[in-house]
């Protein structure tokens, strides 16, 4: 019976690690599964509803209703510790998932043309926003989030770089509502800009590129192509466009959040304790680790395409990124201060018309400079 012995050792240990991890999950689930059903409950009819008014999306609507809860829910007691993981972990984990809506090969393709253009609107927005933080005094953070926010993607981005700068709730909820603002404003105004400006309309290549460059969210981007797809009967051909243009821009998360966080670290450094351990620069730990997997998530998606897998697979993926940018949204929404909010809201929003403008300028002139327009 002895020669049994070894081989039912290891089964006692798989079954003590197993007994180990359930009580691990078990007290995860104790002490934040309320707070994160509050926020799948919240997220539900706000990603339907972002479904049926796309201008909107799902995200703002979510944030919104999140803002007008709290107002009455002021002690959510056993929920709070499950909202405030919502916002961080499920937050990050949408950016991860948003990895698997990137084929790198289409992108680079497309975006030779669009890429001198995104670098000058993203630089032209990121300086606005740092020489206005000094000058009209916005709170660093905040400036940062309608930095990055007006230049590279909306929510995507504040959701990106909220992380590695250690962002509050308040100031990611300020960043989104100020990028909305302009949002809605842009994709009414754009498809009439475009035909004043004397756009293109015998194609959609022209105005898709303007859009795709100067409109921060991925929403409002599609609304206003559209807009003009059916303005001239184009198809979808502007939409297409467009859209690239935006995931092109999508890309600029990577070197923006790895720039924000050696640039975090480093201060940190500087103004850290006496301990000379915690003193030294470390890549690892300034490295944010979802940015990682979100790199890897589009090279897996570009090597699966460029093999013949088609982009159908990846789409319940990107969908699942949408609806937890949307829950982790509800949550931050939730953690808000909406009178704090509209009392600090003046400047910010002066920031980020700013942003917009100075991005929509530069777009226009060097789309004309490159004679594209």
């Amino acid at each position: 019976g002895m020669c049994f012995l070894p081989a039912q050792k290891p089964l006692l240990f798989i079954w003590q690690d197993l007994c180990a991890e359930m009580r691990i999950l078990m007290n995860f689930l104790k002490k934040n599964l309320n707070g994160i059903l509050v926020c799948f409950v919240i997220a539900v009819p706000s990603w339907l509803l972002g479904k049926t008014f796309p201008v909107v999306g799902g995200p703002v609507i979510a944030i919104l209703a999140g803002m007008l809860i709290t107002l009455v829910w002021t002690n959510k007691g056993k929920a709070e510790s499950g909202i405030k993981w919502t916002s961080k972990i499920i937050l990050q984990t949408a950016v991860v998932l948003l990895g698997f809506g990137m084929n790198l090969g289409v992108i680079l393709q497309t975006g030779k043309q669009s890429l001198p253009i995104i670098v000058c609107t993203i630089s032209t927005s990121l300086i606005i926003a740092w020489l206005l933080r000094k000058i009209i005094k916005v709170p660093s953070n905040t400036s940062i989030l309608v930095g990055v926010g007006s230049s590279i993607c909306g929510g995507s981005a504040i959701a990106a770089t909220a992380p590695v700068i250690d962002a509050d709730d308040t100031e990611v909820a300020q960043a989104i509502s100020v990028i909305f603002f302009f949002n809605v404003i842009a994709a009414v105004l754009f498809p009439v800009l475009g035909s004043a400006l004397g756009f293109d309309t015998t194609g959609g290549g022209s105005f898709g590129l303007f859009a795709g460059t100067a409109i921060n969210d991925t929403s409002s981007v599609t609304a206003a192509a559209s807009t003009w797809d059916s303005m001239w009967n184009l198809g979808s051909e502007t939409l297409n466009t467009a859209v690239t243009v935006k995931l092109t821009r999508t890309l600029a998360i990577i070197p923006i959040t790895l720039v924000l966080s050696l640039i975090r670290a480093k201060s940190a450094a500087k103004s850290g304790n006496a301990d000379s351990a915690s003193n030294k620069f470390s890549l690892k730990r300034a490295f944010p680790m979802f940015i990682l997997y979100f790199i890897i998530a589009a090279i897996i998606t570009t090597v699966c395409m460029s093999m013949g897998v088609s982009a159908d697979v990846f789409a319940p993926l990107k969908e699942l990124s949408k609806f937890f940018i949307i829950m982790a949204m509800a949550a931050i929404g939730l953690n808000s201060n909406v009178v704090k909010l509209i009392k600090s809201g003046g400047k910010p929003l002066l920031l980020g018309a700013c942003c917009w403008v100075g991005i929509t300028i530069v777009s226009l002139g060097m789309q004309h400079v490159m004679g594209i327009w």
